[in-house]
Parts: structure tokens; sequence; C-alpha cells
């Protein structure tokens, strides 16, 4: 998911329950999940995840690309 942030804090949510994609609204409670904290120092376009797999949250690193090739 490709948007343009603003220079600030954000919380990206790592539970995939949130309403307001990629960002956390707190629907995590009541899990062992946790929003991960992120800021950002210039504003531009980020690839952020949305498949929650990335090894490098909030960023998209691909591997929901890798992993459906290989259960193809």
């Amino acid at each position: 998911m490709i948007i343009e942030l603003e220079p600030g804090t954000y919380q990206w949510c790592a539970c995939g329950n949130t309403k307001n994609e990629p960002f956390c609204d707190g629907s995590h409670k009541g899990t062992d999940k946790a929003p991960h904290m992120f800021k950002i120092v210039l504003k531009r376009k980020y690839n952020i995840c949305n498949c929650y797999l990335t090894k490098n949250p909030p960023f998209c690193d691909g591997i929901c690309r890798r992993v459906k090739i290989a259960e193809a």
C-alpha cells in the first residue's frame, strides 16, 4: 500500500483487525499483538505493508509476493 505520509509518529497495525488500515485503531486489545510505532521525518510516499508478514515493519519487504510464488 503506497501512501504519502507527513512527518510525525504513527502506529502501524500488526494484528490485522484495524478498520483504519494500515494504522492502529486499538482493535488489537485482547490479543497478544501490539502496534508498531514508527517515525517519519520526510514527507513523501512510502510502501507500507498490509499483509502483516514483513520483516521490516511497517515497510513492505515483498515477502507476500515470494510466499505466494512458493505456494503456487
